[in-house]
């Protein structure tokens, strides 16, 4: 499991995350982006070494640079708020994706330094860490450019509901780690709810508007791998309330996690960009 962990987490951090930045704000966050695979670097690395110092100390370089981008979130929220105008769901999923990696880092550097951070398994802190960078960062980010890219055709819908529901899913995740497993079941039921009105509205709304066939394509496997991603994300998550026999770690890791970073974030990040060449769109 570990090898294919290491591999996920590297993809996102190496290409997912600053590909995602450039989504976001490819004006603003330009240079953000282009320096992103620098300090991933470290990162990226880290994973590969025993735990322990040299580990520890490439991974909270890694962290500083997710914190640094954090810390744009606040400053983005006080920039829209004193235009007066209210947070549109695209915004929230924005913030959400630019909080998300910070998340991942700090877990990162625990699990390397092999500490259990608020007593968390070794295990559980090595999957926060693609966790956050494809659940939350990717997922947030998805979820606003598809609720961007409907427009007013199902903004008051299910787009509303894509693009407040993934953020508040990932909180509810998160919040579980500290609750309880049926806490953390209800922030599944909550983000798999999101995910899938980011893939309806994905092979509804997005797919048809494609220019060309790679581009829908691309648009049509990432709607299609969320629907058994995020089932099993929640037959997990009932499995681990309930008793109800349900998939391993490893298994998971396997399926639900090589599922989202490859047929869903990859794809999804690869498709936006094109669409982004083409209409010139980005997040507010």
């Amino acid at each position: 499991m570990t090898v294919l962990v290491n591999l996920i987490v590297t993809l996102g951090m190496l290409y997912v995350v600053p590909a995602g930045l450039r989504l976001i704000d490819p004006a603003g966050l330009r240079r953000a982006a282009r320096l992103w695979p620098l300090a991933a670097a470290p990162g990226a690395l880290c994973l590969w070494l025993p735990r322990g110092t040299a580990a520890t100390a490439l991974a909270a370089l890694y962290a500083a640079a997710t914190l640094a981008l954090a810390a744009r979130a606040p400053a983005r929220l006080l920039r829209t708020r004193a235009t007066g105008n209210p947070l549109a769901p695209p915004e929230v999923a924005v913030l959400t994706a630019l909080l998300s990696p910070s998340v991942a880092g700090t877990a990162l550097v625990a699990e390397r330094a092999g500490y259990r951070l608020f007593g968390f398994d070794l295990d559980i802190l090595a999957l926060t860490v693609p966790h956050f960078h494809f659940a939350g960062f990717t997922a947030a980010l998805v979820a606003g450019l598809v609720c961007r890219g409907v427009g007013a055709r199902a903004a008051s819908g299910p787009a509303r509901w894509a693009a407040y529901s993934v953020p508040a899913g990932t909180l509810l995740v998160l919040l579980g780690y500290f609750v309880d497993d049926w806490a953390e079941l209800v922030g599944a039921v909550v983000l798999t709810g999101g995910m899938w009105a980011v893939a309806l509205l994905t092979w509804r709304e997005i797919r048809p508007g494609a220019r060309d066939r790679a581009t829908g394509a691309l648009l049509a496997t990432s709607a299609a791998v969320l629907v058994a991603t995020m089932l099993l994300a929640l037959w997990w998550a009932l499995g681990e309330a309930t008793g109800v026999v349900h998939p391993t770690l490893t298994w998971m890791a396997a399926t639900h996690g090589l599922g989202n970073a490859l047929g869903f974030a990859l794809c999804s990040v690869l498709a936006w960009r094109r669409l982004a060449a083409d209409r010139m769109e980005t997040l507010p």
